[in-house]
């Protein structure tokens, strides 16, 4: 099968692979990749299948989309790879992590959680509903991000953060945001958090009302050793919002927790 589009930049022995939210793709980690590539590390950020230049995966399941990020792992070469995942970018190295537990050095799971919605289902069609019928209603992947993204910013944002955040969204495929979207409601791994057993950091934002700060303090309680940090003011676009905050925090887990091989 063929392996998943992706960007890099910088080399050194270890390899961070950034995984992109639903109304993403690799260009949503522009302020990462060089920043990270120039501090001795191999940046890498994929488009997920659907996204970019990466072709779809079918079914479209987590199964086979994890399924492509072991291809684009092993493609890579090298010692396990750090995992950073955004929002359904943080599903992905869960779902990665429980299947491919040798490809993961460490993780970091950002402005997510270990499932999506509560029991029953109700709020599962809800939210397919609320994110398809736009497009159903024959409005754009623009139209949507210009409504949607000013909701996820944070109080503090980065000048120019926010309308990035529509550039990359209006870019993702109509037919691909409708299949991740139906995707995320799949997503259950609550009972693998305490059987993760590498370096793990747990990043939320103090605004973020998609992933709330206090739902992410929780699962990182469940995860042993795991680091939980919360970004002041910020929302759930943490990466574009906050760009500065979110690489510190990142570069301090990885020079306290990676290199020395801390748990």
């Amino acid at each position: 099968m063929t392996t998943p589009a992706y960007v890099e930049q910088g080399s050194g022995d270890t390899t961070l692979v950034f995984l992109h939210g639903l109304g993403g793709g690799h260009a949503a980690w522009k302020d990462q990749l060089p920043y990270f590539g120039t501090c001795g590390y191999r940046a890498v950020a994929w488009d997920q299948p659907g996204y970019g230049a990466s072709p779809m995966v079918d079914p479209y399941d987590f199964e086979h989309v994890a399924g492509a990020l072991r291809r684009l792992l092993e493609q890579l070469g090298g010692p396990p790879a750090v995992l950073v995942g955004h929002s359904m970018g943080g599903f992905v190295a869960q779902e990665a992590y429980g299947r491919y537990p040798h490809l993961v050095k460490a993780l970091v799971l950002a402005f997510t959680s270990p499932a999506f919605g509560g029991a029953g289902g109700e709020f599962q069609r809800q939210f397919i509903a609320s994110r398809i019928a736009p497009l159903d209603e024959g409005k754009t992947m623009a139209d949507i991000a210009a409504r949607l993204m000013p909701t996820m910013r944070g109080a503090r944002s980065k000048a120019g953060g926010l309308e990035h955040a529509e550039r990359v969204m209006a870019n993702v495929p109509a037919a691909t945001y409708r299949k991740a979207a139906a995707l995320l409601t799949t997503f259950d791994r609550r009972e693998l958090l305490p059987r993760i057993a590498v370096p793990t950091l747990v990043l939320a934002g103090a605004d973020d009302r998609t992933a709330p700060a206090s739902v992410m303090q929780r699962m990182a309680h469940l995860i042993p050793g795991a680091e939980h940090a919360v970004l002041p003011d910020c929302g759930h676009l943490g990466p574009m919002d906050q760009p500065d905050e979110f690489n510190q925090a990142l570069r301090s887990f990885l020079e306290r927790r990676v290199h020395r091989g801390e748990r």
